[in-house]
C-alpha cells in the first residue's frame, strides 16, 4: 500500500464513506485510492466553495464528518468563507489538502504556499504528514478531532511523496473523548432562576434545537414560564408542526433590543450570547438589556441533553406535556411576490420532512414567524455570515439524505458566489429546488447604510449596491448546468411553480421577481 491508499481506509474505517472533491496534479496517488473503493462516495464540485460547503451542508444532517479533498494552498484558499461558516456551525470536517512533495518545496514552483497557515484561521487541528508511514495514524487523529463535541475542522495536508510513497497499513479508529458533564452548580442557579417568577430567556442552540431536546426545553418552559430563543443563526433547528417552537432572535438590532428589553437572565443551552452582527454608531453591541445576566448552563462542550434533562428533573416537570406547534398556515397570498407573501407561499408549500436552507437574507426576514405552523421540517441557516453559503449547503444536505426534499431559499446577490453548485446537483440529480429571491441588489446593504449612519448615497455608492446592467438571468443559468427552471412575477404563479418544483425530484430552479 501506498500512503493514499492508507488514508482512504483509514477514513472508512472511522465511518468517512464521502468525499466531496475537487482534485489537481498533487492530489492523483489520493484519486486512484479512492478509485480502488466504490464504499466511498466520489461528490465533483466546480469550486472548491462548493466542496467546503456542501462538507458542512453533509455534516450537519449526517451527524457525522465529510472529508474534502483540496488542491494546495490556492484550492483551500478558495474553499475559506465556507470553511468559516462550517466552523461557526461546529460542523464536523475533515479536510485532505495535497501539497507539492517534502522535497520540492524549497524549489519554490508557482503553486508553494504556506497551507498550514492558511488553514489555521479556519481550522481547529491542522497537521501535515512528513512521511508516508504516517499519512493513516495522522488522519486517524484528523478524523477524532472533527467528531470531538460539539464538532470540528480538521485538516490534513498531504504532501504528494507521502501519497505515492509505501506505507505500512490504515490505522484503527481514535474515540474522541465524550462531551464533559453539566456542572451541579449551574444546574441548580438555573432551577432557582425558574423558580423565581421572573422574567427568564431560556437559550437553545447546538443539539438543544433538536428530536428530544426540544420536547425538554418545551417541558420546562411549561412548567416555568420561561421564554424560549435561539440565536439569529443555527446549524440545525428542528421545527414545524409537532414541535416545540422557538423564536430567532432578529438580526436587525433594534428589533431584538426591543423584543429582548425586559429579560432579567439568560439561561444557556449551547448556544453562546448572541450579539449584534456589526457594530452600529450609538447603539450597544449586546442585544440583551445591560445588567441581564447570562449563565451558561451547559456550553458546546457538555452534555446538552443531560443539561437540559437535570433541569428538567429538578424542576419536576418530566411529566409536565411541552406545548407543541400546531399545524397552522398562513392564508393564500395573492399578488406581487413581497418577503411576507413569499413567507406565506413556502408554508403552504412545503412538504413532509423538508429540509430548508436559508441564504435568504433581507427577503427572508419575515420566514421565521410565517413558518412557524408549517409542517415538520428542518432549517439550516448561514451560520458564519460569509455569503455564498446558500447552494452548496443544500448540496451537501441532499447528499446526507437522498430520500428527503431540500428547499434552498437563495438571496441572488449570494448566490452568485457559489452557482456552480447547481452543477453538482444535476449530476447527482438530487431533489433540490431552490427559489432564487430577485430584488436585484444588495438590498441588506442599502438598510446598512442606514444603519451606520450614512444619509446621502450617490451614483458610485448605488453601483455597488446594484445588480442589473445587466441583470442576471438565472434560469438561463441554472440551464446552462443542467438545471430545469422558470421565472414568477407573482405569487401565484410562485406557488404552482414551487408544485411542480416538488415534483420534479430532481434540481429545479424558480426566479422569483420581486418589486
Amino acid at each position: 500500500m501506498n500512503g493514499a491508499q492508507t488514508l482512504v481506509k483509514t477514513l472508512l474505517g472511522a465511518g468517512v464513506d464521502v468525499c466531496f472533491s475537487n482534485p489537481g496534479t498533487s492530489e492523483m496517488h489520493f484519486v486512484a485510492a479512492l478509485d480502488e473503493h466504490p464504499d466511498m462516495k466520489c461528490v465533483l464540485g466546480l469550486h472548491e466553495t462548493v466542496v467546503t460547503g456542501a462538507a458542512d451542508g453533509y455534516a450537519r444532517m449526517a451527524g457525522k464528518p465529510a472529508a474534502t479533498l483540496l488542491h494546495l494552498g490556492p484550492g483551500l484558499g478558495n474553499g475559506l468563507a465556507n470553511l468559516h461558516n462550517a466552523k461557526r456551525a461546529r460542523s464536523q470536517v475533515v479536510n485532505v489538502v495535497g501539497d507539492h512533495a517534502t522535497y520540492h518545496g524549497h524549489f519554490d514552483a508557482p503553486l508553494t504556499s504556506d497551507v498550514e497557515g492558511i488553514a489555521r484561521p479556519v481550522s481547529d487541528w491542522v497537521r501535515s504528514s512528513k512521511t508516508s508511514h504516517r499519512v493513516a495514524g495522522d488522519a486517524a487523529e484528523a478524523i477524532a478531532a472533527a467528531r470531538q463535541a460539539p464538532g470540528h475542522i480538521a485538516t490534513l495536508i498531504l504532501p504528494a511523496d507521502c501519497a505515492w510513497s509505501e506505507a505500512t497499513g490504515p490505522a484503527s479508529p481514535i474515540e474522541p473523548p465524550k462531551p464533559l458533564a453539566p456542572i451541579e452548580a449551574a444546574v441548580s442557579t438555573a432551577v432557582d432562576w425558574l423558580r423565581s417568577g421572573r422574567k427568564v430567556a431560556v437559550l437553545l442552540g447546538d443539539q438543544a434545537l433538536m428530536e428530544e431536546n426540544l420536547e425538554l426545553a418545551g417541558k420546562i418552559s411549561a412548567a416555568s414560564g420561561c421564554e424560549l430563543f435561539s440565536p439569529t443563526s443555527n446549524r440545525r433547528m428542528m421545527r414545524g408542526a409537532g414541535r416545540v417552537a422557538v423564536e430567532r432572535i432578529a438580526y436587525p438590532v433594534d428589533v431584538a433590543l426591543a423584543r429582548l428589553a425586559d429579560f432579567e437572565v439568560v439561561l444557556s443551552f449551547g448556544a453562546d450570547e448572541p450579539v449584534a452582527f456589526f457594530a452600529y454608531p450609538g447603539k450597544p453591541s449586546r442585544v440583551f438589556p445591560e445588567g441581564c445576566e447570562v449563565i451558561p448552563v451547559a456550553t458546546v462542550r457538555q452534555d446538552i441533553p443531560a443539561a437540559l434533562a437535570a433541569v428538567c428533573e429538578g424542576l419536576g416537570a418530566q411529566n409536565t406535556a411541552a406545548p407543541v406547534t400546531e399545524l397552522a398556515l398562513p392564508d393564500a397570498p395573492t399578488g406581487a411576490i413581497t418577503p411576507d407573501a413569499a413567507a406565506a407561499v413556502i408554508a403552504r408549500s412545503l412538504p413532509e420532512n423538508t429540509i430548508v436552507i436559508d441564504e435568504a437574507i433581507t427577503s427572508g426576514r419575515s420566514l421565521d414567524g410565517i413558518t412557524r405552523g408549517a409542517v415538520a421540517h428542518d432549517w439550516l441557516q448561514l451560520t458564519g455570515g460569509a455569503i455564498g453559503g446558500g447552494f452548496p449547503l443544500a448540496t451537501g444536505a441532499a447528499t446526507a439524505c437522498p430520500d428527503r426534499p431540500v428547499l434552498a431559499l437563495q438571496a441572488d446577490g449570494s448566490g452568485a458566489y457559489s452557482l456552480q453548485a447547481l452543477w453538482t446537483q444535476a449530476r447527482e440529480e438530487q431533489h433540490v429546488v431552490t427559489l432564487i429571491f430577485a430584488n436585484r441588489e444588495y438590498r441588506i446593504l442599502k438598510g446598512e447604510m442606514a444603519n451606520v449612519g450614512v444619509k446621502t448615497v450617490g451614483k458610485n455608492a448605488l453601483g455597488m449596491l446594484d445588480l442589473r446592467r445587466p441583470t442576471i438571468g438565472w434560469v438561463d443559468l441554472a440551464k446552462g448546468f443542467g438545471v430545469a427552471g422558470e421565472a414568477v412575477e407573482s405569487v401565484e404563479d410562485l406557488t404552482a411553480a414551487l408544485t411542480r418544483g416538488f415534483a420534479e425530484k430532481r434540481p429545479y430552479l424558480i426566479e422569483a421577481i420581486m418589486p
